[in-house]
């Protein structure tokens, strides 16, 4: 049989009071619950890489920064906006003093029996070709010297791609390496003119700094380093803000 219990009680009113007139108030009954068990969750996770969608456009644009630059290793979607070439300048010096010491050298070969009559030097040397033929293999040597000097300083590029700035780096004829840095850890890009001959021919320097390890990087003999730059600062604010950076 069960007990006749109001429903409707009004547990703020006291139901009684106790001898010292203070009131008794009833309590809802406690019912006793379970913890809750823990729970562990399992999140299964790809091993492969989410891969981005790349609409036609930008893969038009990479399959023709691929073939144009085969020796970059550039990912997918990834095309070249800007390629950044060494100014001339820089080649004047080593060419002209290349050409001159071998136009000296060429010149004593030609001419060996008049300036070997007139310091009158036919006693001591008989046959010319002794000194013809190291004149002329000197001359072969600098000439030789001066094609390094020509594709090294060329060699060395600087490229700007939709994801990040790739600098080749051809140190001597047989050393190479590739520094590539993404746009969002750059965060200094300048440029630096110094001196009357760097203004009239306009060229100079580029320098990068990234996050975290503050390195620094250089690229100089730049030409016309202020467009480069103000390019380069677009596709950085381009790429960190999320929007498509224009080629």
């Amino acid at each position: 049989m069960k007990d006749d219990q109001p429903t409707d009680v009004n547990y703020s009113e006291p139901v009684a009071y106790d001898a010292q007139g203070n009131p008794l108030y009833a309590h809802p009954p406690r019912l006793m619950t379970k913890p809750a068990a823990e729970q562990i969750v399992h999140v299964a996770r790809s091993m492969e890489p989410v891969k981005q969608e790349v609409s036609e456009e930008m893969q038009k644009l990479h399959n023709r920064s691929v073939s144009q630059y085969p020796m970059l290793n550039l990912s997918e979607g990834e095309y070249i906006i800007r390629a950044v070439r060494r100014h001339p300048i820089g080649l004047i010096l080593p060419l002209l003093a290349g050409i001159f010491l071998i136009v000296i050298a060429l010149t004593i070969a030609v001419n060996y029996s008049l300036i070997a009559e007139a310091l009158m030097l036919s006693n001591f040397v008989a046959d010319p070709t002794v000194v013809v033929l190291p004149l002329v293999a000197f001359s072969a040597f600098v000439a030789l010297g001066m094609f390094i000097v020509y594709y090294v300083y060329t060699s060395n590029k600087f490229f700007l791609t939709n994801e990040s700035v790739i600098q080749e780096i051809q140190i001597s004829l047989f050393s190479r390496h590739e520094q590539t840095v993404s746009l969002g850890n750059i965060e200094d890009a300048s440029y630096r003119q110094e001196g009357i001959i760097q203004q009239i021919f306009n060229y100079g320097s580029i320098r990068l700094s990234t996050e975290g390890d503050e390195t620094t990087y250089r690229f100089t003999y730049v030409a016309n380093p202020k467009q480069h730059i103000a390019t380069l600062n677009n596709a950085i604010e381009a790429f960190k803000n999320g929007r498509p950076v224009e080629a």
